[in-house]
């Protein structure tokens, strides 16, 4: 019998799937916890660890000794040590491809409802305040410009459904040519503040790196046009929170729409719940019903097939597989 722990349980296809594929012979631990270190009696036996949002560093990874698998129910793994995980030989499995529709569509979703005023207008109009049709922040997409700030799966279909809608797309990837924007049929930006001073939107895809880490501060900001919104579906601490608060409340841009955050959940007292022309979901990008049941059906794939002793290629990092305990595999 296997035994797999989850920081939170995933959808009951999931399990279902994880049932069947072991013919019942699992035990099955659902945590409702985000840090395993907090029920490190559980982890003692456990061959696998599902994360879904939730924490797992170095010392949890360290006293869970029969621990053989990590599985991510998505394509980030910053909340994951995976430094230690390979050192330990441990493959950390993640689920690229999954959600990529999914959070395309919530970026799209979240530029509608800002460029149309809609949440500002139906807290107003709720309150009996009609007149707030006459706001004049709506505006149309048609020939405006829009960034999308990193295109690899996810920014690839934004673009597309922002070119879609009759926009003018600018693609910024430090990763990407000229030549390779251009041949996408987009406008290559050269560097962040060429599109940043240039564009209506900025549309923020990239992953969380160090190179990312408050990679939109108070400057960049400031590089934006007064009439400009920014949309984060990436990670939070992608955007700098308080310079970002401060320039919504300073009309330095005219909103934001925020998928990710600083501090998740975020702190009842922090100031991103209360800005003005904000736009915040609770990092469910990635949850419809389709992209759900997606991530955890892959993720449970490559755990079983990490835990029959196959190298499941769809890992954080693949050096895992240099490890001793890999070796002749």
């Amino acid at each position: 019998m296997v035994k797999f722990v989850m920081t939170q349980a995933i959808c009951p296809e999931g399990i279902e799937k994880l049932k069947a594929d072991t013919n019942n012979d699992v035990n099955i631990y659902v945590a409702d916890n985000q840090d395993p270190n907090n029920y490190l009696d559980e982890m003692q036996d456990a061959d696998a660890l599902i994360v879904r949002i939730a924490k797992c560093d170095a010392h949890a990874i360290e006293n869970s000794p029969n621990l053989k698998v990590i599985g991510r129910t998505g394509i980030g793994y910053d909340s994951v040590d995976v430094k230690k995980a390979t050192e330990l030989g441990i493959p950390v499995v993640i689920t690229p491809g999954a959600n990529n529709r999914s959070v395309a569509e919530h970026a799209l979703t979240l530029m509608l409802a800002l460029s149309k005023n809609i949440v500002e207008g139906q807290n107003e109009m709720v309150k009996g305040n009609w007149q707030i049709r006459d706001a004049k922040k709506a505006f149309e997409f048609e020939e405006k410009r829009v960034a999308i700030v990193g295109l690899g799966k996810i920014g690839a279909i934004v673009a597309k459904l922002c070119a879609g809608v009759g926009m003018h797309v600018v693609g910024y990837d430090p990763f990407f040519t000229k030549e390779q924007v251009e041949g996408m049929g987009y406008e290559y930006a050269a560097t962040l503040e060429e599109a940043l001073r240039t564009c209506d939107i900025i549309n923020i895809q990239m992953p969380l790196v160090d190179a990312t880490r408050n990679m939109i501060t108070a400057k960049e900001l400031n590089m934006m046009k007064k009439t400009a919104i920014i949309i984060n579906c990436g990670r939070g601490e992608i955007i700098n929170e308080p310079d970002l608060c401060a320039a919504l409340k300073a009309g330095t841009i005219a909103g934001a729409g925020l998928d990710v955050f600083w501090h998740e959940p975020p702190h009842p007292d922090d100031e991103i719940l209360t800005c003005p022309n904000v736009i915040i979901s609770p990092h469910s990008a990635a949850q419809t019903r389709e992209a759900v049941i997606k991530m955890a059906n892959m993720c449970v794939d490559g755990c079983l097939a990490v835990l029959r002793g196959e190298k499941w290629p769809y890992v954080a990092d693949p050096k895992v597989y240099e490890h001793p305990r890999w070796s002749g595999k």
